[in-house]
């Protein structure tokens, strides 16, 4: 998982591909583990646009106010109720679950097949399997920025892997008892998901 990302992303959020990616790389950075002090002054940063100019300014909003009132211990214990917990967090952050109900199965196969055909692997030191939420995330900001995947391509894989199930995943994310900070990643998720689906729709 990358442990760095910059964004200056204004009213025009939905489209680019650059930004499209950025997004992904976003989500997947804060859905691999709790973010740090840095990542939290990294998200103020970002230039969320005028008010009501685009339907992700107040999401992009939403997600600062949670930066701004997070405390990097409570988001610790946060992470660690949500997705990892004693035996099991409040949520199962992985494709196989979503889509078939159980871990390690026919999805996660395809899914391994599908990144050795496009030359991506799992990076040293990552033990989680690939069809993690926050593995896709970053995956998916690698295919836009650095595969050379035309969009009819983009959307097969967006289809295959995190259209239909990530949402759902989102939705559970803002509802889960434990979710302070992440209730707002998970509202950047929801929305974020929407538009790309749109935008894929009209280019593949």
């Amino acid at each position: 998982m990358t442990g760095q990302v910059t964004l200056s992303i204004g009213s025009g959020v939905e489209a680019g591909d650059a930004a499209r990616a950025e997004i992904y790389v976003l989500l997947g950075t804060l859905l691999a583990g709790p973010p740090d002090a840095a990542m939290l002054e990294m998200l103020l940063d970002i230039d969320a646009g005028e008010p009501d100019a685009a339907p992700m300014t107040p999401i992009w909003q939403s997600l600062q106010a949670a930066a701004r009132e997070a405390d990097t211990e409570r988001l610790a214990e946060e992470y660690f109720n949500l997705f990892i917990g004693l035996g099991r967090g409040e949520l199962v952050p992985y494709a196989s679950f979503y889509i078939h109900g159980f871990l390690m199965e026919k999805v996660l196969a395809a899914l391994r097949n599908e990144l050795q055909r496009l030359g991506l692997e799992l990076q040293e030191g990552i033990s989680e399997p690939e069809d993690h939420v926050a593995a896709l995330c970053e995956t998916m900001g690698m295919i836009i920025s650095e595969s050379g995947l035309s969009l009819e391509e983009q959307s097969e894989f967006f289809k295959a892997y995190i259209a239909n199930w990530m949402g759902e995943f989102f939705a559970d994310l803002r509802a889960a008892e434990s979710a302070d900070f992440y209730r707002a990643v998970a509202q950047l998720g929801q929305q974020f998901l929407e538009i790309e689906s749109q935008y894929l729709s009209m280019q593949a």
